[in-house]
């Protein structure tokens, strides 16, 4: 049994790595076509970012593999594959259910990283990406990235999915988490400030949050911001001329973080 959760975690951990490889090096190669020069000015912290996301990789693959030996094995987990096992309505409005709960983990765990201590201790290795790149997105100090490897193993012992509707949640929590630290809005004027824009995240909107510290802590929706007073709104890129990037602290900066 030992066995073969630590061959199935290890699997899930090359899965996640090259999911992040892939991903980031698609948006990666957006960027350098839109903006030439712009991340060989960021090399070192590219690198940077690579090597925490991948380790990352590992903590995220560790949970992931316990679930899959656990839903293939013994079937521990509620995912499910017959697709009259449930409702037909209830495919997208389990999506939601899950991206609104990852979400309100995320808000809350995010305000906790930016009190001074757990900054220093947590958060500071995300925000030493400035400006971020779509490597960023999984640049976290191993603490952070456990934060974040438990939420969807543990969502799935609790609310019923199918397995393609837990394909498209990984698929948007990818997409999204690489796109928001893009340093650059790659979606139409329109999306981003019209009604839809009003409630979900994109690169205008996280961006301020790497400016600012103290404010714009959602994931995927502007919800817990707006209710808890913390949206800024939406920042104005100027794409040309790229934010230039703060003298990285080594303990981050404390100042601005919640008091």
């Amino acid at each position: 049994m030992t066995s073969a959760i630590i061959l199935s975690a290890l699997a899930m951990t090359l899965i996640v790595a090259v999911r992040y490889l892939i991903s980031s090096g698609i948006f990666a190669a957006l960027t350098h076509r839109r903006f030439p020069g712009r991340l060989a000015g960021q090399a070192k912290q590219v690198r940077m970012e690579i090597g925490w996301s991948l380790a990352s990789a590992a903590i995220y693959g560790i949970p992931a593999g316990v679930v899959a030996w656990g839903w293939q094995d013994r079937g521990w987990t509620k995912i499910y594959t017959d697709a009259s096992a449930y409702p037909w309505w209830w495919m997208p409005l389990s999506v939601l259910a899950y991206l609104l709960a990852h979400d309100t983990w995320f808000y809350w765990t995010h305000r906790l990283m930016h009190r001074p201590a757990w900054f220093r201790a947590m958060h500071a290795v995300h925000h030493a990406s400035r400006p971020p790149t779509a490597w960023a997105a999984m640049s976290f100090h191993p603490w952070e990235a456990i934060s974040g490897a438990i939420v969807i193993p543990l969502l799935v012992f609790l609310i019923p999915i199918h397995v393609a509707m837990l394909g498209l949640v990984l698929t948007i929590m990818t997409v999204m988490g690489v796109t928001n630290h893009m340093g650059w809005e790659m979606f139409p004027r329109g999306l981003v400030h019209g009604p839809l824009g009003n409630w979900l995240i994109t690169a205008s909107h996280h961006e301020l949050h790497h400016q600012k510290y103290r404010c714009n802590y959602g994931l995927y929706f502007r919800l817990w911001d707006r209710l808890c007073g913390t949206d800024e709104g939406l920042g104005q890129f100027a794409p040309a001329k790229p934010r230039a990037a703060r003298p990285a602290a080594g303990g981050g900066e404390p100042g601005r973080a919640e008091g």
